[in-house]
């Protein structure tokens, strides 16, 4: 089968892998550069947390299992993925109560979680400067996190490695069936032609859905002070001790690699606007290292090489989006916020569904038909989505 995939990032490598190794042809359609959508501005963060309803953890608690099937894959330690858990805690006594009800909810589940003591948490962060008043932590052993470039590197190379082939820049603007398959649009007056076609475009889903014939509403991802924009800062090398994620009250941390960190103050999210790119040196970069060298010793004098406004990639309902277009079996979306946990797996199983036909129960819950066509939708707040990849 000769077969399209419109973007390169996590979702779109990870979907040319699958269909390469079932024996497709696969052409991979990406208008500006690999990680040149949501993946490159990702938190990277892998977890189950706050994702419901029930189908929606699993699905993720699924995506993080697959991670670990990649990664033995490998048969090394992953370059691309690291395993070392997570922690949390909260600030105040409204806080803990939300924390508390969180936990409790995820041990129901059965999700690896349990609290640990401050001297049980220095001990897994050596230089963590943990308040005072804080007694008890949260511990994810199970979480983890993804460097995106170098995930992207492994699913992207196996895909080639088995013959997959890519054209950019290539910016797709039509999809439209025909009796043999799917005419594929370029803007520069071109044309392609595949037997099917994947999208997982991002935040373009909207717009390449419609012009499809079946759109697929998404949050705005120029929308200032929405779910689908926040600010990531990334650190100049530091001589900190920390191997693993931390998700506190003032500011989300992880390893970023050669002694770089990421940092997220999703309070300060409200101020994320794309149109107006805040500077690496101004005031938001000065309060995101101002909080680091109060969370973790090593980081004084601190500095962010980068500060970026991420764009989400969210569903306008916030739940993920992977399925056929309509009545079509040849045209299969995916959009989702969660697409590093999920991207390995959403690749695996939408080949699958492509090639065989046969639906995946896992996916019965996140069909785009629940979205084709619906207008006047909420706009989705900051709080449930922020760092949630």
């Amino acid at each position: 089968m000769k077969t399209a995939v419109i973007g390169l990032g996590v979702l779109g490598a990870a979907t040319a892998r699958s269909l390469a190794r079932e024996g497709a042809e696969v052409t991979v359609f990406e208008r500006a550069g690999a990680l040149a959508g949501t993946s490159g501005t990702s938190f990277a963060w892998t977890n189950s947390h706050h994702k419901n309803p029930r189908s929606y953890h699993d699905l993720n608690l699924a995506g993080m299992a697959e991670h670990e099937a990649l990664a033995q894959e490998a048969g090394a330690a992953p370059a691309w993925y690291v395993r070392n858990g997570n922690l949390e805690w909260a600030e105040d006594a409204a806080g803990t109560e939300r924390l508390a009800a969180s936990v409790a909810e995820l041990a129901d589940r059965d999700y690896p979680v349990h609290w640990i003591t401050p001297r049980r948490a220095c001990e897994l962060v050596p230089d963590l400067r943990l308040p005072a008043h804080v007694e008890h932590i949260a511990h994810y052993p199970e979480e983890g996190h993804v460097f995106p470039a170098l995930l992207l590197a492994r699913l992207w190379g196996e895909a080639r490695d088995l013959g997959a082939e890519l054209r950019c820049p290539a910016n797709v603007t039509g999809l439209h069936e025909t009796g043999d398959g799917v005419r594929i649009d370029l803007s520069d007056g071109s044309a392609a032609r595949a037997d099917a076609v994947v999208i997982a475009a991002g935040r373009w889903t909207e717009a390449l859905t419609a012009a499809a014939g079946h759109r697929v509403p998404m949050a705005d991802p120029d929308a200032a002070g929405t779910a689908t924009v926040g600010l990531l800062g990334y650190t100049a090398p530091l001589p900190a001790r920390l191997d693993r994620v931390l998700t506190t009250p003032r500011l989300n941390v992880r390893p970023d690699g050669g002694g770089r960190l990421i940092v997220q103050g999703l309070d300060l999210d409200a101020d994320a606007d794309p149109a107006v790119p805040p500077a690496v040196d101004g005031r938001h970069a000065r309060e995101l290292c101002r909080r680091l060298s109060g969370l973790l010793a090593g980081t004084e004098g601190a500095r962010l090489e980068a500060l970026r406004v991420g764009q989400r990639a969210l569903p306008a309902d916030g739940l993920t989006v992977a399925g056929f277009l309509g009545d079509s079996t040849r045209v299969y979306t995916l959009a989702t916020h969660s697409g590093i946990t999920l991207g390995p797996l959403l690749g695996r199983l939408a080949a699958r569904e492509l090639l065989t036909g046969e639906p995946d129960d896992r996916l019965a819950d996140f069909r785009p038909a629940r979205l084709i066509g619906r207008t006047r939708l909420p706009v989705l707040q900051p709080a449930r989505f922020a760092g949630q990849q």
